[in-house]
């Protein structure tokens, strides 16, 4: 096994255990603090048949956000936790156009696994903070995207409008859902973008307490 394979089986190993339990109040304790999501979901402007790719896609809670939003977009999410996508499949159990699971790491991920050559637009919502190397993330996403297409990024930012205090006591909280806020994720977002000629959009949400980043393919 390689190193990089090892690095994915252990996180692997590692987020299914987390959320065994947790997946099962996730969307009722998050709602409180994983602002931005549905300004991003709303921002997304999928056309008719579109297709929409959800990374790290958790309990489908965005996906089925995104399904009332557009109808009949494609939809498609995968997550390296499969307790995850438990929740993710019953969520969308009996309903039409159920989105297609796998689970995948966000950093090798390619889209033939999902049976498409890209996508039109795709969503990372509050998971880059959780992948250790989130900027391979980045990287595959934006590879993955078809020509015009569109990634949308929403995360922790630094809190830097906000009270010190404020800043110190979330950190720490969120440090024992192995949760780190990336600094230098706008910095990463615009280099991306720059190097790839596409279009770079940034807005701060709540002071700081959230980053919304948009890249769209020339």
């Amino acid at each position: 096994m390689s190193d990089a394979q090892e690095t994915a089986s252990n996180q692997q190993a590692e987020m299914d255990a987390m959320y065994r339990y947790q997946r099962h109040i996730y969307d009722l304790t998050r709602k409180y603090y994983l602002f931005g999501r549905d300004r991003m979901i709303d921002g997304l402007a999928v056309a008719p048949g579109g297709s929409v790719l959800e990374v790290a896609c958790g309990t489908g809670r965005n996906l089925k956000k995104i399904a009332a939003r557009y109808p009949g977009a494609r939809l498609y999410g995968f997550d390296i936790s499969e307790e995850m996508l438990i929740s993710a499949r019953a969520n969308f159990a009996g309903r039409d156009g159920e989105p297609i699971f796998i689970a995948a790491d966000a950093t090798r991920f390619r889209p033939e696994r999902l049976g498409v050559e890209g996508f039109d637009c795709i969503v990372i919502s509050y998971a880059l903070s959780m992948i250790p190397q989130w900027r391979l993330a980045i990287s595959a996403a934006l590879d993955a995207l078809n020509k015009g297409g569109s990634l949308h990024v929403v995360d922790f930012g630094q809190q830097e409008g906000l009270p010190l205090f404020f800043r110190t006591a979330l950190l720490h909280w969120l440090a024992r859902f192995h949760v780190t806020p990336r600094a230098r994720l706008h910095g990463v977002l615009q280099a991306e973008a720059g190097a790839r000629g596409a279009d770079f959009r940034f807005e701060t949400i709540g002071r700081g307490y959230a980053w919304h980043g948009v890249i769209t393919r020339a």
